[in-house]
């Protein structure tokens, strides 16, 4: 009887040791994959033969199948942005080769797996001791910043602090899910749902509908409306985030959860 209760205690430890080591391994993987996900802004890949694209504030990342080109790391740069499309372009060199990258915002079906994303790759690159460039296509798409995946409360509005009183019942609210690229939350008399728009520096809040109960009057929900879909840029810190647009600062919000 000793025996197997000494057993049973044994196996318990190696179980419960197992256990937090998953969960200490979880919590460490969780924390690199956003990690790099903030690092980079778009990713981008594609097939036959196989290769991708990372760009970042710091660098641009190519990495392939093509011997000669498995790995290539180019300092960042400015995008060269078209007039009439959402298209921008990359021109990159290191000391042992050259590239350009176009992205463009246009439906992009994956060559293997089928799967839909909203920016199509085109990228040009060749060693310099080649006389060739070697043309790529593939597709791609932004990384949402992780940082506004949260619950956010109306604190200011077009430069003046909010109060109960604006509102008919209590303050408005984001509730923002950047995996999904959506929001949900109240508006101060209606609940509110719609996308958002994101890319390097551009935060859109768009497709934004809300329920249609009456408000009283004096409620400063349409104010709130408007200033949400004005929004084009976005700050965050000190567990605040900041809508702005090119005439300024729209409204502040404080995370709550």
């Amino acid at each position: 009887m000793k025996k197997i209760l000494s057993i049973l205690l044994l196996s318990a430890l190696i179980i419960g040791c197992k256990t937090t080591a998953n969960k200490e391994s979880g919590t460490t993987s969780s924390v690199s994959s956003t990690e790099e996900d903030f690092k980079y802004y778009f990713k981008g890949t594609g097939n036959e033969p196989f290769w991708g694209i990372k760009i970042g504030n710091e660098e641009i990342v190519f990495t392939s199948l093509i011997p000669g080109k498995e790995k290539l790391v180019f300092p960042a740069v400015e995008a060269i942005k078209a007039m009439d499309a959402n298209v921008k372009m990359y021109k990159v060199s290191n000391e042992s080769a050259s590239a350009t990258i176009t992205i463009q915002q246009l439906d992009c079906q994956d060559s293997m797996s089928g799967a839909i994303s909203p920016y199509s790759v085109k990228v040009e690159i060749k060693n310099n001791s080649e006389l060739e460039t070697k043309k790529l296509s593939g597709c791609g798409k932004y990384l949402t910043d992780y940082r506004l995946h949260d619950i956010w409360v109306l604190e200011e509005l077009n430069g003046y602090k909010v109060f109960a009183t604006d509102f008919q019942r209590e303050f408005p609210r984001l509730e923002i899910n950047s995996t999904e690229n959506r929001f949900s939350g109240f508006g101060g008399c209606n609940s509110i749902t719609g996308q958002i728009f994101f890319e390097k520096d551009v935060l859109r809040f768009t497709k934004v509908i809300s329920t249609l109960m009456a408000c009283a009057p004096g409620n400063k929900e349409g104010d709130f409306l408007k200033a949400l879909q004005s929004t084009t840029t976005y700050s965050i810190g000190n567990n605040q985030l900041t809508l702005s647009n090119p005439s300024g600062k729209l409204a502040i919000f404080k995370k709550v959860d």
